[in-house]
């Protein structure tokens, strides 16, 4: 799968009507990835989604944050899923890998985020942002937010805006790395102020600096929301 046909194929979408013969294609198309998608994580257990950079290399000290914070929700149980990339994704998928847990990857190829990491038990790939950004919430019932860009604030704020409306319900959002974020948290008060969203909201996001306090937040949680429904069938070829 490579950069340029990834970009066509979101640009296609993106572009308007197309003929009635290439949209019926594009249903198809997500159609397939989306049960694709079903069949690889239907059965991986208590997830926790981690969003971040891909920019960040391995010494830096948010890199190392992420690595020690996916050790520790494998450690805790909880099968780890990223975007697959480098950067904070590796060193989530990294850390729960050398843990000896379930690391995931649902991923796609993006101009500065060239390949996927070697730390995933589990891949899953797909052509459009859309379908990607589904299977990275639907199968997590937390989610940890490491310091990124655009694609990062675009997660947080769906995540978050998901869980504000009743979509997602007692999932726990958890941003790592205060400094960082000071501007964020400074926004939520200001709409708060503002009466753009209730006081209530900014109890839906813990922020913190200590990995230590987030996993202990995303337990509080799980112990007492998560129900395991579904089993495997191996007459289905399914595993879990």
């Amino acid at each position: 799968m490579t950069t340029k046909r990834i970009i066509q194929a979101d640009s296609q979408f993106l572009s308007g009507p197309n003929s009635r013969g290439k949209e019926l294609l594009f249903l198809v198309k997500v159609f397939f990835q989306f049960i694709r998608g079903f069949r690889k994580l239907h059965f991986i257990g208590p997830c926790v989604t981690v969003f971040g950079s891909a920019r960040f290399n391995d010494v830096n000290p948010y890199y190392l944050q992420a690595r020690t914070m996916g050790k520790l929700l494998s450690e805790m149980g909880f099968a780890v899923m990223t975007g697959g990339g480098p950067g904070i994704m590796e060193a989530a998928n990294r850390g729960a890998y050398e843990a000896g847990g379930k690391s995931i990857g649902c991923t796609i190829k993006l101009p500065k985020e060239q390949s996927s990491n070697p730390y995933m038990t589990r891949i899953v790939d797909f052509d459009y942002f859309f379908i990607r950004k589904v299977l990275l919430t639907k199968y997590s019932y937390a989610f940890v937010v490491m310091p990124g860009g655009f694609g990062t604030l675009d997660e947080l704020f769906e995540t978050v805006t998901l869980i504000q409306t009743g979509i997602l319900h007692n999932f726990p959002v958890v941003i790592m790395g205060k400094e960082y974020y000071t501007d964020i948290l400074e926004m939520i008060n200001k709409m708060i102020s503002e009466k753009t969203i209730s006081p209530d909201d900014q109890h839906l996001i813990l922020f913190t600096d200590d990995v230590n306090e987030a996993c202990e937040h995303i337990r509080s949680f799980i112990n007492t929301n998560y129900i395991v429904k579904f089993k495997a069938s191996w007459i289905l070829g399914e595993r879990s």
